[in-house]
């Protein structure tokens, strides 16, 4: 009997479930963020919407004062969704065809690389994100990624 090679294909990724985890995740992180802040540190929840924005704006933008700036919150937004977006991209190669368990573990460290990458890494052409660097950014980005696994593989699970 004869039997034709079988190559296994990799699912592809579900771009509408990509789309769908980088905005409720991103949303997720930022409001952990704005939260946490002020709660544990004392700090303005415009604090980390201004380190943001200062990727496209400069440190002109920094506080203080740390205050709500409608344009300021636009940029951060745009630059975080952006981001949000890209990281799901990537995310979503490494999650294909994943259960939604293991998906969300595999979130949860992929939040923690991309901290890393952040606050370590990138602080060489944004030196302002070492002052975010501590446990409640780790947290933040643990559990971007832990949401954007979830959500991904709910979405793509369920799409099939």
């Amino acid at each position: 009997m004869m039997h034709e090679p079988t190559t296994a294909v990799a699912p592809r990724i579900n771009t509408r479930a990509a789309l769908w985890a980088a905005i409720v995740a991103g949303a997720v992180f930022m409001m952990l963020e704005m939260i946490m802040v002020p709660v544990f540190t004392g700090g303005s929840p415009w604090g980390p919407p201004r380190m943001i924005a200062a990727i496209g704006m400069g440190e002109g933008v920094l506080p203080p004062p740390a205050t709500f700036d409608a344009g300021i919150m636009m940029v951060a937004m745009l630059i975080h969704l952006g981001l949000s977006v890209i990281l799901a991209f990537l995310f979503a190669f490494i999650a294909r065809g994943r259960t939604v368990s293991m998906a969300t573990m595999i979130g949860a460290a992929f939040g923690l690389v991309v901290y890393l990458i952040n606050f370590y890494g990138m602080t060489a052409v944004f030196p302002w994100f070492a002052m975010g660097r501590g446990w409640i950014g780790i947290f933040a980005h643990v559990m971007y990624g832990a949401v954007l696994g979830f959500v991904y593989a709910s979405i793509a699970r369920r799409v099939r």
